[in-house]
C-alpha cells in the first residue's frame, strides 16, 4: 500500500478571509479523492478533520504554530521532510505553492495563480517574495503540477519554462449548496439580513486583486437608481482604498460590507442579488463566478487571466482596466431585466461543467501517475 501525504496546513476552521478560494479547493478536493485499493491519504494538518471528514483519510495531527505564516514556512521546509519519511509516505502533495526543498520523494504541487509574480505591488513584500521563491522551487522540484486552469498552465510554462506534459489541469467544481433556492426563501433571506430590494455583489476577500477600488469608482459612475452595492468578504490586505473611496465620493448609505460570509448563507446571498459583479485584474480561476452561476445569479467579470473560461459563453465580460467600460456594462444589464434572465439560465448550464467529483479523479490520476501505478 502505498501512502500519498498531503500538505493541508491551508485549512482553517477561522470564519475570515482565509476560509476562501484555496481552503474550499483544498477541503473539496480531499473529500472528493476517490479511495483506491493501494493507495493511502494522510493528510497534515494543524486542525482535527470535521464531523462529515472521510474515515478513510489518516489524520496526521501538527503543531498549531502553522497557523502562522512563518511558523508554517518553517514546518514546510523542516519538519515536513521528516514527517514524511517516517510517516511512510511514498508521494508528497504541497498542496498551496511550495514543497520542501529537502525532500527525496516524488512530489506533486498545486499552483493557483502567478499573481504575485505579475501584480507585485499589491503584495506585502515578505508574503510575494517567499511566494515566489517557493513557487519557482516547486514547479522545477515537483514530478508533476496540477493548476487550475488553462490560463496558470499556460503562465506557469512562459514564467518559469516548465514543459506542458509536466502540468495537470484540475478545474475546481461547484458545492452542492450552490443550487437556485425558491423566491420564498429568498425573500425570507431578505427581510432576516435587512437587505435592499435590488442590489450589486461582490464576493471575495478584500484586497487589492480584487480590484475593488475600480468597482466602487464605476458603480457611482453609473449611478443606478434603488440598486445597492454589497462587498461579502473578510478584510485582506491594503483594503482601506477601498473605504476611503466609498467616504470620498459620499456613497457610504449606499455601499455596504457585511464582512466575511459564511458557506451557510452565502448561497442565499447569490440568489438575493441581482448581478454577481468580478473586476479581478487576475485569477487563477474565480470560483465565486460558477458558484453565483449554480445559484441562477446573472455574472459579469475581467476578460482577463483564467475568469472567460470560468464564464464561458454565459455572462458579459469587460476590460478591468477601463472604468468607462466597468461602468457602462454594469447600467446597461441592470436596465435590462430581459438580458439577465438569459443570463441566468445560461449560467445554471455553464456551472454544470464544473464538478468537484470530477477533481477529485482528476486529482487521484495525477497521484497514480507520479507512482507509476
Amino acid at each position: 500500500m502505498a501512502v500519498c501525504g498531503i500538505n493541508a496546513q491551508l485549512l482553517t476552521e477561522e470564519n475570515n478571509y482565509r476560509k476562501a478560494g484555496i481552503h474550499v479547493y483544498l477541503s473539496e478536493v480531499l473529500r472528493n479523492l476517490p479511495p483506491h485499493e493501494s493507495l493511502e491519504y494522510k493528510a497534515f494538518s494543524s486542525f482535527a478533520p470535521s464531523a462529515d471528514a472521510r474515515a478513510d483519510i489518516a489524520w496526521a495531527k501538527t503543531n498549531p504554530v502553522t497557523t502562522n505564516p512563518i511558523g508554517r514556512i518553517l514546518w514546510e521546509q523542516l519538519a515536513w521532510p521528516l514527517r514524511s519519511r517516517f510517516s511512510g509516505c511514498d508521494l508528497i502533495h504541497g498542496a498551496a505553492f511550495s514543497l520542501p526543498v529537502m525532500s527525496l520523494l516524488p512530489s506533486v504541487v498545486t499552483i493557483f495563480d502567478l499573481s504575485f509574480i505579475y501584480y507585485p505591488e499589491l503584495f506585502p513584500t515578505f508574503r510575494r517574495l517567499y511566494l515566489r521563491w517557493a513557487t519557482q522551487v516547486a514547479c522545477k522540484k515537483a514530478t508533476k503540477i496540477i493548476t487550475i486552469s488553462d490560463a496558470s498552465r499556460r503562465d506557469i510554462i512562459r514564467l518559469f519554462g516548465i514543459e506542458e506534459e509536466k502540468i495537470a489541469v484540475v478545474y475546481p467544481g461547484s458545492r452542492e449548496m450552490f443550487a437556485p433556492p425558491s423566491e420564498a426563501e429568498v425573500e425570507a433571506f431578505r427581510r432576516e439580513k435587512n437587505l435592499p430590494a435590488r442590489f450589486v455583489l461582490h464576493v471575495g476577500t478584500l484586497q487589492p486583486r480584487k480590484n475593488l477600488k475600480r468597482l466602487v469608482e464605476a458603480y457611482h459612475q453609473a449611478n443606478p437608481k434603488d440598486v445597492d452595492l454589497v462587498f461579502a468578504g473578510g478584510k485582506g490586505w491594503f483594503y482601506e482604498e477601498i473605504f476611503q473611496t466609498v467616504q470620498a465620493l459620499g456613497i457610504e448609505d449606499k455601499v455596504h460590507f457585511p464582512g466575511y460570509v459564511p458557506d451557510s448563507d452565502l448561497s442565499s446571498w447569490y440568489a438575493a442579488a441581482d448581478l454577481l459583479v468580478f473586476p479581478s485584474v487576475y485569477e487563477g480561476f474565480g470560483m465565486p463566478i460558477v458558484e453565483a452561476m449554480s445559484c441562477g445569479t446573472p455574472v459579469m467579470a475581467s476578460n482577463v487571466s483564467a475568469m472567460p473560461e470560468a464564464v464561458g459563453d454565459a455572462g458579459v465580460l469587460f476590460d478591468p482596466t477601463n472604468t468607462a467600460e466597468l461602468a457602462e456594462t454594469l447600467e446597461g444589464l441592470l436596465g435590462n431585466p430581459a438580458k439577465l434572465l438569459e443570463m441566468s439560465q445560461q449560467g445554471i448550464l455553464q456551472a454544470q461543467k464544473f464538478s468537484w467529483k470530477k477533481a477529485g479523479e482528476e486529482t487521484l490520476a495525477v497521484y497514480l501517475d507520479v507512482l507509476g501505478m
